[in-house]
């Protein structure tokens, strides 16, 4: 059995006792793919890994210097999430995205990013940035976006973990990233957390 398939059960198993989870949409990619994603919990993290399937290879890029300095973190990283370190000096950090995941995208894996950069404190979704976009245009995969629902009610930023209320991931149709923005994206995102399906052809 591959380290995606067992995450992949591990995560379902804990969302399962955790709440719950729904997932509406169908994953429709066939090699490497970049999901973007709103982040409101560590737990959306979770939720991912159970909602995709095995095939997709799920990783996410992390800052190297919290998930990677304390051995139990760096455990949990690579063992249980499939985390892949990402160096947050010296400025570069598009190109230390590119360089870390680039490989990776087009060895067929699927590449998570929250496009917003932190989660969020208040429900809201803040603007995208455009990193993901650019890497799926610069590795010449789709981009996929996808919503999260109820996360912050298990694990909120700051808070406890609190299980018991259900969660949900819906996960959008893929997109050509030459063929819309990152505004777009975060529309999308926004639809698919509403129940509504917004339209991103060019």
């Amino acid at each position: 059995m591959s380290a995606s398939t067992l995450r992949h059960w591990l995560w379902r198993t804990v969302c399962a006792v955790s709440g719950g989870l729904t997932v509406t949409g169908r994953w429709q990619v066939r090699g490497g793919a970049v999901i973007v994603a709103n982040h409101a919990s560590h737990a959306d993290t979770a939720v991912l890994l159970a909602a995709l399937p095995p095939s997709a290879k799920v990783v996410f890029g992390a800052a190297a210097d919290y998930w990677f300095d304390v051995p139990v973190r760096r455990l949990v990283a690579t063992a249980l999430i499939g985390v892949v370190p990402l160096r947050r000096t010296g400025g570069g950090s598009y190109a230390e995205l590119l360089r870390v995941t680039g490989p990776l995208l087009k060895a067929g894996h699927t590449i998570v990013i929250y496009p917003e950069g932190t989660r969020s404190t208040d429900g809201g979704i803040a603007e995208f940035r455009s990193g993901a976009l650019r890497l799926a245009r610069d590795c010449g995969v789709p981009i996929v976006p996808v919503a999260v629902l109820g996360t912050a009610d298990v694990l909120p930023k700051g808070g406890t973990f609190s299980p018991g209320s259900p969660m949900r991931v819906c996960i959008g149709d893929p997109v050509d990233p030459h063929q819309t923005t990152a505004a777009r994206l975060r529309d999308a995102v926004l639809a698919l957390r509403t129940g509504g399906h917004h339209a991103l052809a060019a």
